[in-house]
This record gives structure tokens, sequence and C-alpha cells, in this order.
């Protein structure tokens, strides 16, 4: 089988935007969760409801890779889960090394879904020689001393630094000479690399701190709402108080 090494995805070289490519994974996810439910054929409208998104975005995004949907049928399934996988090189074995073994490197580890996707963990590696030789998901950790060779044995091209902020630089810059080309950073640091290489940042602070902003807005939106319903309330009392016997508010008696 090919290696990610010598074999890279061919959707820039097809002008494929970066957008698009973004929500491919989305609808692998969607189809593959039909397919587990043996579901034959899918509509655009029913995809994108799964997806996340709108059935004109979801056909456009399609155009760029060829029409393999039937007017009338809908999409075939595995035909489509075949299609999306090859476009992002999930039919092809990608090794992948993961720097930085602490509580988060050992969950990613043990994350079952790598296999499954077309990623195989080929390497775990930490710069803790108490680490070196201890298994985590099955696999021996290494020191980062043999990081060079590693990533050469392997024909590693997909980093995974879940190393502490400080470390995640210099991590990174070893990486990038040893040859990988792509990395997949957890560290919360913004890495500086060379053209060429490919960075995808994964912050969870930011995303908990991106749901506060939401929530705090939804309470004061809510708060707002309140606010005014007691206004309202109030002035219909206000106007209810100032009507005479008969209901209408009575007139001003000359002096």
């Amino acid at each position: 089988m090919a290696t990610g090494r010598t074999h890279r995805t061919a959707t820039r070289s097809r002008g494929i935007p970066e957008a698009t490519v973004a929500r491919l994974p989305l609808y692998l996810r969607a189809l593959t969760a039909l397919s587990e439910r043996s579901v034959p054929t899918v509509s655009s409208e029913e995809l994108a409801a799964a997806a996340g998104v709108n059935s004109a975005k979801l056909r456009k995004d399609f155009s760029y890779l060829g029409s393999y949907g039937t007017r009338g049928v809908g999409y075939d399934v595995e035909y489509l889960v075949y299609q999306i996988s090859r476009e992002l090189g999930l039919t092809q074995d990608w090794p992948v090394v993961i720097v930085g073994i602490g509580n988060l490197g050992a969950a990613l580890a043990n994350y079952g879904g790598f296999a499954s996707r077309g990623f195989r963990v080929a390497a775990l590696i930490d710069a803790d020689p108490e680490m070196a030789g201890k298994p985590v998901a099955g696999i021996p950790v290494q020191h980062t001393d043999e990081l060079e060779k590693i990533i050469d044995d392997n024909g590693v091209s997909i980093g995974v630094i879940a190393t502490p902020a400080g470390a995640a630089q210099q991590v990174c810059e070893r990486l990038v000479a040893a040859g990988v080309t792509s990395i997949l950073n957890f560290a919360p640091t913004v890495l500086t690399v060379p053209d060429g290489v490919d960075v995808r940042k994964v912050d969870l602070s930011i995303e908990l701190q991106i749901l506060a902003f939401h929530e705090q807005r939804k309470a004061g939106e809510e708060a707002e709402a309140q606010a005014d319903a007691v206004l309202k309330a109030e002035a219909a009392a206000a106007k209810e108080a100032g009507k005479g016997p008969d209901g209408d508010v009575p007139a001003v008696m000359p002096a």
C-alpha cells in the first residue's frame, strides 16, 4: 500500500477550494453513518441536513469532485464514500507520529478512529526518559532523540504535536527538518513553519471561550426579553389603573 510520504492527495492540483475540502470530512462522516445503517442512496437535501450544511452548498462542493448523483434517485452512498475518501487521500496508508504523550497525547493514542479513517499511529514520542518503553495503546513510547530516525524509517509525513506550549516550536522544527509536511497542533501556541508545510491547530480552550461568548449572549438576550416583558406588564397595569368606572380614562373637568 502506498504511504503518505510518496503519494499526496490531488485536491490542490484540481483546484478544490479550501472551504470545500474542510466540508468533505463532514460529508464523509454523514455518509459513513448511512452506510453503517445499510442505507443505499441519499438525496442532496438529506445528506446536507446530516452534514449541517445547505443543499445548494453541498451540490456546489460535489461539482468540484464530479457528478456522482442521479436525478430522482440521489447519491449512491457506498460509491460516494469511496470517492470522497479517495479525494481526501484516505484510500492510502498515512503513518502518523504523536509527539508528547501526556494526558492529551495518550488520549489521542487511544483514539480508535485513526485506523478506520486511513491513519496508522506509527510511533509515540516523548521527551521524558522515564516514558521510554512504556506501552500506550499497545505502542511503546520512544524518546525524542529517535524522532528523525522514526520519521525516516516509517515514511511519516503527518505529525501530531501534543506537547506543552514551550516545547512545541522546537518539536515542529525537528519534524519539518525530518521531512514532515503536515502538522496537527494541539499545543496552545502558534507555530511558525516554512512554505509547503500545512498546520491545523486544535485549541480546546479557544473553542470553550467561543462557547462561553455565545452562552453569555444568550443569557443577555434572555434577560433583555424578561425586562421587556416586565415593562410591558407595568405599562399595561398603569393603563388599567388610569381607567374610569366605565373603562374609559376620565375626562378632566374644568375648574
